[in-house]
């Protein structure tokens, strides 16, 4: 008996043992899981700080780059509209010159009118034809503006009929025709005029159907004894050119 009570002594103390080694074995087991975790934990919430400062930067650039963008466009748009306001300045300081010419020259020719009329340098003096001026109207028609003048003595008027014709062609055949035939300002072939500076002959004319103008001759016959018959010649391309 006394055997057997040391014998069950010996096997209880042999599975305490085996317990108890279970036990620490447990503990250590569970100890490095816990440990794991702590450092999974401790790593993942680095990784998510790093990453949200990733984010916040670029947030702060993308930020930074829309200024930017915002800022080059806003300079393109004043840009865009400075070149406009440069171009239509540009433009309309062009136009300003171009009519402050057209005024100049007139001014030029105008001075030179009355030059010749008041002080002419020329030899002949009396009655002359200055000039015939004829432009085409967006109807088909022309307008034309015949100027007479005086030259030297201005003391006493002139006066007397002018006589316009249109030489040309139709077909084959030469033709005359007087203004009178294609003006319905002008009554008489023979012009009425009378002044002592300058006249001016203005009116519209319209072409016959199947004529074509070469030249217009224009023939001035003032009044008195000792007058001298005035004649002058122009080309109608030339005329129409103008």
């Amino acid at each position: 008996m006394v055997n057997s009570a040391l014998q069950t002594t010996k096997t209880a103390g042999v599975g305490w043992r085996w317990l108890m080694l279970a036990l620490i074995c447990g503990t250590f087991l569970a100890g490095g899981y816990w440990a794991g975790v702590q450092y999974g934990i401790g790593s993942e919430g680095a990784r998510l700080g790093q990453v949200e400062v990733e984010r916040d930067q670029l947030e702060a650039s993308a930020t930074e780059l829309r200024k930017q963008y915002q800022a080059a466009r806003q300079q393109k748009i004043s840009l865009e509209r400075g070149r406009a306001i440069d171009e239509q300045a540009l433009s309309q300081a062009r136009q300003s010159l171009v009519a402050l010419e057209t005024s100049n020259a007139q001014l030029r020719l105008d001075l030179g009118f009355y030059k010749k009329i008041m002080a002419p340098a020329s030899v002949a003096k009396g009655l002359q034809i200055d000039r015939l001026s004829i432009d085409k109207t967006p109807e088909g028609g022309f307008n034309f503006r015949l100027v007479l003048i005086q030259v030297g003595n201005n003391k006493l008027y002139q006066s007397g009929v002018v006589a316009v014709n249109l030489l040309g062609q139709t077909g084959d055949s030469a033709e005359a025709i007087p203004l009178r035939d294609v003006s319905p300002q002008i009554d008489d072939v023979g012009i009425k005029f009378r002044f002592r500076y300058f006249q001016d002959i203005k009116g519209s004319l319209t072409l016959p159907d199947g004529f074509e103008p070469l030249e217009v001759r224009v023939v001035a016959q003032p009044k008195g004894k000792e007058t001298v018959k005035v004649q002058r010649t122009f080309l109608w391309s030339k005329l129409v050119a103008n």
